[in-house]
């Protein structure tokens, strides 16, 4: 009996890190998450009311103001923005495009953002000359001007294999656990730097050959529309008018044009340019720690967005789940041992730019001092290929980071990020969760979001595995991306399950493994050729 009984505390002093936070903390998050939640109104609204968040818009400008207001009347501390340049804001006004000839009909499209306005309606015929490559421009020197000239290869619609709206099983789940191998292959990413260079090359060509605007093809159909463009340096935005069609009506142009005349189209692009400020900011709020040694950890959402839709899935929805977790533990008293920072990032849309800004400014730098300086989306393609890495003196003080970015699914889980050494304390930390849906750790690691650029640099930056609902499908980035889409229950129980797993990373006794300072690696494959096409 007495062995039993050693060997059963034993197992209880094993068991005690999985609810780092007391049952009693885990009880009220619960309570206060659900019965007096307001994600919602929160995401109603940055949707409804401030809309789409384009990076240093108008819009982007009154989120900053409103978010860190509700952040301070729930009681955050250190609330302030964090400015990085950044370049031109842009917004639209009004738009239209319609057919005239061969018969009168509206069209289907948004400008693309960063464009410049047509001052007025143009009127011209189309042409259908499908430009990718610099080397494509052979084809139509003297045979743009006055056309509205349409630089997407048409193709034939798409047929959805997969259904618009699901979510994950346990046998994809399970498939989630696989450790990736990392590669290092410098050509491709060489490759990706100067195709970057191909839309300002593009946007040349057509205003030296006189071409009235440009159109695009949206890459889904369905009438969904997007409008990205990426030019919004100082000195860098197109000359060209551009708009982006949706791929039923590019498609009907483009048989109109192969069939016989070409159509006729009138656009109208009523867009603003905003060069008050060339600096985006991210919003800053934190919860004190009691132990000023401790350090701290983190949870972040991109604020920012693009314009088509009203920035709902992505990202209002995990910008609100931020907030709400941070209202949440605000709310029921917490008193964490280590400072919980919450972060509100801008720039994501156009190269995670906001969280490159903070690892910049408080982790760690890479890269040369005489390195050439590199602006826009050459920084984010080029920012890893960069060597060394140089710590700043915080970069031991962040103990974990989490990031939501994935829609308004429910939260499943955690990726890992291949940090094994990490699985076993992010399942202690999402344990008390797991009857909810949350107790998932991954091995894999995920990218294109706000905490790559930690996990660049060796510090615990991790991502939430989410039900992807229709985010993917139809939703993200789209026009369809309304408040409609997001599900309250979901956004409840993400909220929840963040601010528990906060707490618990706040209170553990011994932060997370690190992994180690990473170091210039060697190609994975030297006996590779290139393709230029690729």
């Amino acid at each position: 009996m007495k062995r039993l009984l050693l060997v059963t505390a034993a197992a209880v002093a094993a068991f005690s890190p999985a609810v780092a936070q007391d049952r009693g903390s885990v009880n009220r998050i619960i309570d206060e998450g659900t019965n007096h939640s307001q994600v919602m109104v929160t995401a109603q609204h940055l949707t409804d009311v401030i809309g789409p968040r384009m990076t240093n818009s108008p819009a982007m400008r009154r989120a900053e103001d409103w978010t860190a207001g509700k952040f301070r009347e729930w009681g955050l501390k250190n609330v302030h923005k964090e400015g990085f340049e950044f370049g031109r804001g842009w917004s639209i006004e009004r738009a239209s495009v319609r057919m005239v000839t061969p018969r009168p009909l509206a069209l289907t499209a948004i400008p693309i953002a960063w464009t410049p306005a047509t001052n007025g309606a143009v009127t011209a015929p189309v042409i259908v000359a499908p430009m990718k490559r610099e080397r494509d421009f052979d084809q139509w020197p003297g045979k743009l001007n006055g056309k509205i000239v349409m630089v997407t290869l048409p193709g034939t619609g798409d047929e959805p294999g997969n259904p618009p709206f699901r979510r994950l099983s346990g046998e994809d789940l399970g498939k989630l656990d696989v450790f990736v191998q990392p590669t290092n292959d410098p050509e491709t990413a060489d490759r990706r730097l100067k195709r970057l260079d191909f839309a300002k090359k593009l946007d040349a060509f057509l205003k030296a050959e006189g071409a009235v605007a440009y159109v695009t093809q949206s890459y889904r159909d369905g009438k969904l529309l997007h409008g990205e463009g990426y030019l919004f340096g100082r000195g860098e935005t197109p000359q060209v008018p551009g708009v982006e069609l949706a791929a039923e009506d590019y498609r009907r142009l483009a048989r109109l044009a192969k069939s016989g005349t070409a159509p006729t189209i009138e656009v109208m692009s009523d867009v603003r340019y905003d060069d008050t400020d060339v600096n985006a900011y991210n919003i800053i709020a934190e919860i004190p720690g009691t132990d000023p040694n401790a350090g701290y950890v983190m949870a972040g959402a991109h604020l920012d967005s693009w314009v088509a839709g009203d920035g709902a899935a992505d990202n209002a929805a995990g910008s609100a789940m931020i907030m709400e977790a941070a209202r949440i533990l605000a709310a029921t008293g917490q008193r964490p041992r280590r400072t919980i920072r919450f972060a509100l990032w801008s720039g994501e849309e156009q190269g995670i730019l906001g969280s490159m800004a903070y690892v910049e400014k408080h982790l760690a730098t890479r890269g040369r001092p005489d390195d050439a300086p590199q602006t826009g989306l050459r920084r984010y393609y080029g920012w890893t290929q960069r060597w060394p890495v140089t710590p700043l003196p915080g970069y031991g003080d962040l103990a974990a980071y989490f990031n939501i970015d994935n829609g308004s699914g429910k939260l499943r889980g955690l990726y890992a990020e291949n940090n094994p050494a990490a699985v076993p304390t992010l399942r202690e930390w999402l344990a008390p969760y797991a009857g909810m849906g949350a107790g998932t750790v991954a091995l894999r690691p995920t990218g294109g979001t706000d905490h790559v650029f930690m996990q660049a640099i060796g510090v615990q930056g991790f991502q939430f595995i989410q039900d992807p609902l229709d985010y993917g499908s139809r939703i993200h980035h789209s026009s369809a991306d309304t408040f409609d889409h997001l599900k309250a229950e979901d956004m409840r129980q993400a909220s929840i399950v963040l601010a528990g797993v906060l707490l618990g990373a706040a209170n553990a006794d011994k932060a997370l493994p690190r992994p180690p300072l990473p170091t210039q690696p060697v190609v994975t494959d030297p006996f590779a050729y290139t393709d230029d096409d690729d």
